[in-house]
């Protein structure tokens, strides 16, 4: 089914909106209200008649009658009362406000989504329809959605390297939309990678997936994404939790994690003085499972993602550059990874592939391994994705195809079998290894590693087209000041 005309006349009406200040991001949470008390309606009726948990007087049937002041009011108190109910229907509503003030524009969008029957759409139709109006969401730079939003094709080549098999858990401690709980589902669901028997499809559906999402919003509509991929039931409980990740050792271990943790440096609090004026102060968490006591918040990731594998988990995670070489509890932290996991595989993301703009990333791919003495890492490879590399994400974002070398290097098949593509003939490959013990030699046990050379630097004619250029140099000067920011902050 063609979902462009469904997407195309949800989305315009955003535009209707707007001109009474509803930006995209409130727009989509008054539409995912709407969408799923639409669905627990449908399967509230004939022939799945199941009771879908949503109190007498604030049913579908309840907006749809009414008008006016009247649908203003019982929306606003309809809100209300679902926000106080349990499991994922609590979850979806939690906090929630109506960002509509004109009762007409409401009941057209409420009239707009009564117009399908979302149950008879298919997970993939529905589901790409969200995925679209999220992306879109994201793309916009004023609803700051683009935080929460790891490119696609960045998240799928992850899956496509870790390979998760049936019947094991995965995990997100810092979920955002859900990206890579899609992709994993995806992957397991389609035949040419598994054969998913009767239970295994009810494992994937109901046990798999565990998350971490401390924003409201943000929560909801992760929870409706998988909802409408056919991740978790409309009665079942959140298998997304609002708490913190990182306050407390974890009380289940993972088969695996996929993450891509919040960017930005410090963890911090917000509270009142004694003057009643706001401040901020770097907030530490007191883990004693980790390595090293940071306010760092990408390092404390790292350590807790550790920990939250078991013996023979796996992690790929996205990382910041100055997780690679900074000093410190960075330095201790790395050295601690390479002696008790596998850190085998490290690809060095170029810049303008994130709607957070100004970021250089990496993805580190790691194994845990139970305690031993012994050192668990023995090579780490590398994939350039860096140099020479330029990306815009409108006149050339990066897609799946752009990472497939990588993927057909990383071998996921056997990755204990794999060849470099770099060597002093071939001075320009992407693909290099590097032991252990070369690693540690290194300032600060620095992982962050380059061999190619610059073309922009000594090929003038090959240089990009001038939007690239100047997008990419705009790109740089944003990573500088979030460098200077952190430095500023370690003052």
């Amino acid at each position: 089914m063609n979902t462009a005309p469904i997407v195309s006349r949800v989305w315009n009406f955003c535009t209707t909106l707007r001109d009474d200040g509803v930006g995209y991001g409130d727009y989509l949470e008054q539409l995912t209200y709407l969408i799923f008390l639409k669905m627990a309606d449908e399967y509230a009726r004939p022939p799945y008649n199941r009771d879908v948990g949503v109190p007498e007087g604030c049913d579908w049937k309840s907006l749809t009658t009414r008008r006016g002041s009247e649908l203003e009011g019982h929306y606003v108190m309809l809100l209300l009362k679902l926000g106080e109910q349990k499991g994922m229907l609590g979850q979806i509503f939690t906090k929630s406000q109506n960002k509509i003030t004109d009762p007409a524009k409401l009941y057209r969008l409420i009239d707009m989504v009564d117009g399908t029957n979302w149950v008879m759409l298919g997970a993939d139709v529905k589901g790409d329809i969200y995925e679209d109006l999220l992306e879109r969401n994201a793309a916009d730079t004023k609803s700051g959605a683009g935080q929460y939003f790891t490119p696609r094709a960045l998240i799928r080549a992850m899956v496509e390297c870790v390979r998760p098999e049936p019947g094991k858990t995965i995990a997100d401690p810092a979920c955002g939309t859900g990206g890579f709980f899609l992709a994993a589902h995806e992957f397991l669901a389609n035949p040419e990678n598994c054969a998913l028997d009767r239970d295994e499809k009810q494992y994937l559906k109901h046990e798999t997936f565990y998350g971490n999402e401390i924003v409201a919003n943000t929560r909801r509509l992760c929870l409706m994404n998988l909802f409408l991929h056919g991740i978790g039931d409309i009665t079942g409980d959140s298998v997304v939790s609002p708490a913190d990740s990182l306050i407390s050792p974890p009380s289940l271990t993972f088969d695996y994690v996929l993450a891509n943790p919040p960017f930005g440096k410090k963890s911090s609090m917000s509270f009142t003085n004694e003057e009643g004026e706001q401040e901020t102060e770097n907030l530490t968490y007191n883990r004693q499972d980790f390595w090293a006591m940071t306010s760092n918040k990408q390092l404390n990731f790292v350590q807790h993602i550790r920990t939250m594998l078991r013996t023979t988990g796996r992690a790929a995670v996205v990382v910041p550059d100055n997780v690679l070489f900074e000093g410190g509890a960075g330095e201790t932290i790395r050295r601690k990874l390479l002696h008790n996991t596998d850190l085998h595989t490290i690809l060095r993301l170029p810049t303008g592939i994130f709607y957070a703009q100004g970021v250089k990333a990496n993805v580190i791919f790691f194994d845990n391994r139970p305690a031993s003495p012994d050192p668990q890492t023995s090579n780490v490879w590398y994939y350039d994705y860096r140099t020479n590399v330029h990306h815009t994400l409108k006149q050339k974002p990066m897609t799946y195809d752009h990472l497939c070398d990588f993927v057909d290097c990383y071998n996921p098949m056997n990755r204990h079998t794999r060849e470099e593509t770099w060597s002093e003939d071939t001075p320009d490959g992407r693909w290099r290894v590097y032991s252990r013990e070369e690693l540690l030699q290194r300032d600060k046990a620095s992982l962050d590693v380059f061999w190619l050379k610059d073309a922009s630097m000594t090929d003038l004619e090959n240089l990009p087209e001038p939007d690239v250029l100047a997008e990419e140099i705009m790109e740089n000067l944003r990573s500088a000041l979030n460098s200077f920011d952190s430095v500023k902050g370690n003052l």
